[in-house]
């Protein structure tokens, strides 16, 4: 834990906090935070800082937090991905929310199992509780908006020019021919990135995409699980904004 959140209820009126469970036992127990020491906070959705440590036990932690500073700045890529496995949805959205990402669409396609949008973990508090993990990492406190398209082709028809206006859109995909992404010239200081279920998208979701002007490229010769690619793919998405920019 890089970053202790605090949700905003939490706050008291004398401006202090009190928590309990998972956090104050890490605090106690990892941290070894005692009374007195300093320990890197935020508050869900706003501010950060530092907090003194007023008392320190496993069963509840009581700070005296000092907000001053502002969250980093977010990611210029947005992230549109295929519905993973639900154990491989929670790597992905922790390591999105971790690296910046601010906007997240989870896409149903040909190769993503319908029973996914069944699983628990894409109830609402199950994304929260994975997101919140991915800031406490990332040193962040704005969660990302997350939202969920079941079908392919009306998402692509209908929705993706007004939901995705980046001027940038690159398709993750592993096609042989497709270049690496040094090679596409750039467009715009942001980015929205397709990334397929494990196999890829079909060869019509591929051609669908690109005619909406997504540009593929490749991540090189290996085959790597979506909670691989994704943050591979974001950090190669972000270092090719900058350097075309």
């Amino acid at each position: 834990m890089n970053l202790l959140l605090i949700e905003p209820g939490e706050l008291a009126a004398d401006g202090t906090a009190r928590l309990t469970a998972r956090r104050a036992a890490h605090v106690s127990e990892v941290l070894r935070a005692a009374p007195g020491a300093r320990i890197r906070v935020g508050v869900v959705g706003g501010r950060m800082g530092e907090a003194e440590v007023l008392s320190s036990e496993p069963s509840e932690l009581v700070l005296a937090p000092r907000l001053d500073g502002e969250p980093p700045p977010p990611s210029p890529v947005a992230l549109v991905v295929a519905v993973p496995r639900p154990k491989i949805l929670r790597r992905v959205l922790q390591a999105a929310a971790s690296m910046g990402v601010k906007r997240i669409l989870l896409l149903g396609t040909y190769r993503v199992e319908k029973s996914f949008f069944a699983s628990p973990a894409l109830e609402p508090a199950a994304i929260r509780a994975e997101l919140l993990l991915g800031l406490e990492q990332g040193r962040d406190t704005i969660l990302p908006e997350v939202s969920f398209r079941r079908l392919f082709k009306p998402f692509v028809e209908d929705e993706l020019e007004a939901l995705f206006p980046e001027p940038a859109r690159l398709l993750a995909h592993p096609a042989p021919a497709a270049p690496l992404l040094g090679a596409l010239p750039g467009r715009g200081p942001r980015a929205v990135l397709a990334i397929g279920p494990e196999g890829g998208f079909t060869a019509y979701e591929a051609q669908r995409l690109e005619e909406k002007g997504f540009a593929p490229f490749s991540l090189g010769p290996r085959v790597l699980r979506v909670d691989a690619a994704v943050p591979y793919a974001v950090g190669q998405a972000e270092q090719w904004l900058r350097v075309t920019r």
